[in-house]
């Protein structure tokens, strides 16, 4: 059949060969027809644009027009020429079209009207074929190759860390356990506990939650490495910000410092954002109209001030805020939402754990720019973190995004074996199963430092999309493993 002979919607688009035959394949996203012609406009999810066929019943029998309904796959031979209607410089004069795969019209359940998110993601499956989820991972897949560019145009390593660990980076415990014992009846030690030592892995093993422990030892090596890489979390949260599967970026650099730690993941992020608006305007222009439709239902003052595209570009030409969590607790503390008593969680004192709302407060109302947080109450974060000089904060600093909160994490890592060790013990850290971690700084330690970007907020922040399980492919969540 010489399938590699198809020719791309996007090329035809891109280089307009007026004149030329030459074949498309996609499926059919709407069909209009008379005694004289019929319109198909066909989609191969290479460009958001659909391409307009035109078929001639003399040319093209009925049998085979009937089955070019909706969600139909097919194979078209045709002649490119100037369009005649409005909306795209030319069209296919249809030679001859095979049916690759037939779509029952009275079944398939994406017709060609607006269907709701939440409708959208009951098919997960075939969600993909519409215009919005088609955008949403074409910028998708542009973020996750800008993010190796990036990485690797700076001299940085890629890491592939373990999916299976016997480490927990964030001291959590809300991890996914993995094992081959027979769950209904596992073999028991003669204290009545389950007895690892008869599994695979002889020992406790669960899904990551970060490769950021092993990243570290590979920095102590490298110099400066990334992990791009999918993690978990079994934490039982039904919100719009949280995935139980969802993919980390992670980079760990030697010789580095809390500033310089924060200078990148500045940088880092304003790249991502730019490499979107250089490679993917079509699809944020559609996202973008997409977001003003749903602006309209919304009362005036809950209405963003600014468009898509305009949000993103804002974030580009501004630097972001800069300030400590100190200097971000009596702004909270003074704020209006705060002494009305509006925020869920009341800011009163110096050591309280920022919530979603307080961050976006910060971003949003406050500053109206993105902040990077410094400085965070040592008690509140995680035993790696390098604790400063005062005793009682740590070099730990997050990104705070409009519209999503908190969307970078990272710190400069205690290098310092006896602080370490203290901390550990502090926060009931098994020490002896981290032999491996604290080598690190027996033998040449030195001061490092790294962050985490949760991959689909990034996604989320430039797509606008309000629901985190929009931009992942296949959503893991409480109840939820379907596809």
């Amino acid at each position: 059949m010489a399938f590699n002979k198809r020719v791309k919607i996007k090329t035809i688009l891109d280089q307009n060969p007026i004149g030329s035959e030459l074949t498309i394949m996609g499926w059919v996203r709407t069909k209009r027809s008379n005694k004289n012609v019929t319109f198909i406009a066909m989609n191969d999810g290479s460009i958001i644009t659909n391409y307009q066929v035109v078929a001639d019943p003399n040319l093209i029998s009925e049998e085979i027009l009937k089955k070019c309904s909706t969600g139909a796959c097919l194979k078209i031979t045709g002649t490119v020429v100037e369009s005649q209607g409005s909306g795209q410089s030319s069209e296919l004069n249809a030679i001859s079209i095979e049916v690759l795969g037939e779509a029952d019209p009275e079944k398939y359940p994406l017709q060609p009207k607006k269907h709701s998110l939440e409708f959208l993601r009951e098919i997960a499956h075939l969600r993909m074929r519409t215009n919005t989820f088609g955008a949403v991972f074409r910028v998708r897949h542009a973020l996750a190759f800008a993010v190796h560019q990036y990485f690797n145009d700076k001299g940085f390593f890629y890491i592939h860390t373990p999916i299976i660990t016997a480490s927990d980076a964030e001291g959590a415990g809300e991890t996914f356990k993995v094992t081959t014992l027979d769950i209904a009846n596992p073999p028991k030690t003669e204290e009545g506990a389950v007895d690892f030592k008869q599994d695979f892995f002889e020992r406790e093993a669960n899904l990551t939650v970060s490769g950021q422990l092993e990243g570290e030892l590979a920095a102590m090596a490298l110099s400066e490495i990334y992990t791009f890489g999918p993690t978990f979390r079994a934490e039982n949260s039904n919100t719009t910000r949280h995935l139980a599967e969802f993919w980390m970026i992670e980079p760990e650099m030697a010789f580095y410092d809390a500033e310089d730690n924060a200078d990148l993941a500045e940088d880092f992020l304003k790249y991502l954002i730019r490499y979107a608006l250089d490679h993917c305007m079509d699809d944020l222009a559609f996202l973008e109209s997409r977001l003003l439709d749903e602006e309209k239902s919304k009362p005036a003052d809950q209405r963003s001030e600014m468009g898509l595209i305009d949000k993103l570009k804002f974030v580009l030409e501004n630097e972001f805020v800069r300030i400590t969590y100190t200097e971000a607790i009596e702004i909270l503390k003074r704020s209006k939402p705060n002494q009305k008593k509006k925020f869920q969680y009341l800011i009163e004192e110096w050591g309280a754990d920022l919530q979603s709302e307080h961050e976006r407060y910060l971003v949003e109302k406050h500053f109206k720019k993105p902040v990077i947080l410094t400085d965070y109450p040592k008690d509140i974060k995680s035993f790696y973190m390098r604790q400063n000089e005062d005793g009682k904060t740590v070099a730990a600093m997050d990104i705070l995004f409009p519209g999503i909160g908190e969307i970078v994490g990272g710190s400069q890592r205690e290098e310092r074996m006896d602080v370490l060790l203290q901390r550990m013990e502090e926060m009931n850290i098994p020490t002896e199963e981290m032999w491996w971690f604290l080598d690190t700084r027996r033998f040449g330690a030195t001061p490092h430092a790294g962050f985490g970007l949760g991959f689909e907020r990034m996604v989320q922040f430039v797509t606008g999309m309000g629901n985190i399980r929009d931009v992942i492919a296949f959503p893991r969540t409480p109840g939820n493993a379907e596809f």
